[in-house]
């Protein structure tokens, strides 16, 4: 069986090329932010879920043309090339990194370059790049993945300072004007009355008012 070669695509062109050497290794990393807000009388801050963080896909590739006794940077800038803006995208290219069983979309965020054997003009011919890529998830994809405009269960958030009823629904409803049904569902009859520290349960959607009858999606 052949080797299976690790391959960046260019999507919008459908360019490829294979890495000159396969990784030896590869990192994917991803993590949460959160806010913390002290509240006196408590022990430690409550936490409060802000976003999720891009994944990220790290790893070491190595370039070699001692054989060849080319300059190595003949290799290494098809990589450093993916960090230009493209004049069609105004932005640099959309890429998919693929390897086996990873498969990557990606843009590249970041490359460092260390240059390790030279020829005796000075020309480099082994090479070392560390290499960063960031997710790359656009707004249709990411509508597909998370429906923003209902919350699909039950959940607790626990209120921050300047936090209302509106700002609330608009962070977990995607529409502040539905905030109606966090009152109802905690009986609520200031929707300005609601503390920093306190526990509001959030229903999901649709729901039904109590008062009206009225269903709201």
């Amino acid at each position: 069986m052949a080797l299976a070669k690790a391959r960046i695509t260019i999507e919008h062109s459908g360019e490829q090329f294979d890495v000159m050497f396969n990784p030896e290794e590869y990192s994917l990393n991803k993590d949460n932010n959160f806010a913390s807000q002290a509240i006196p009388g408590l022990s430690s801050p409550l936490l409060q879920f802000v976003h999720g963080n891009l994944r990220t896909l790290e790893m070491e590739l190595f370039f070699d043309t001692t054989q060849e006794r080319v300059d190595v940077r003949d290799q290494t800038q098809k990589i450093v090339n993916l960090l230009k803006i493209d004049s069609t995208l105004h932005a640099p290219p959309v890429l998919r990194v693929a390897w086996a069983s990873l498969q990557f979309r990606c843009v590249l965020a970041r490359v460092g370059q260390k240059f390790l054997k030279f020829l005796d003009d000075g020309r480099p011919i082994r090479a070392r790049l560390s290499v960063s890529f960031s997710e790359f998830i656009d707004e249709e994809r990411e509508a597909k993945e998370v429906n923003r405009q209902t919350a699909d269960f039950t959940k607790v958030h626990i209120v921050v300072e300047s936090e209302t009823l509106s700002s609330i629904a608009a962070k977990l409803y995607d529409d502040p004007q539905l905030w109606r049904p966090i009152a109802v569902a905690n009986d609520i009859d200031d929707p300005r009355s609601i503390a920093p520290g306190q526990s509001l349960s959030v229903p999901s959607l649709p729901f039904n008012d109590p008062d009206t009858g009225e269903v709201v999606h």
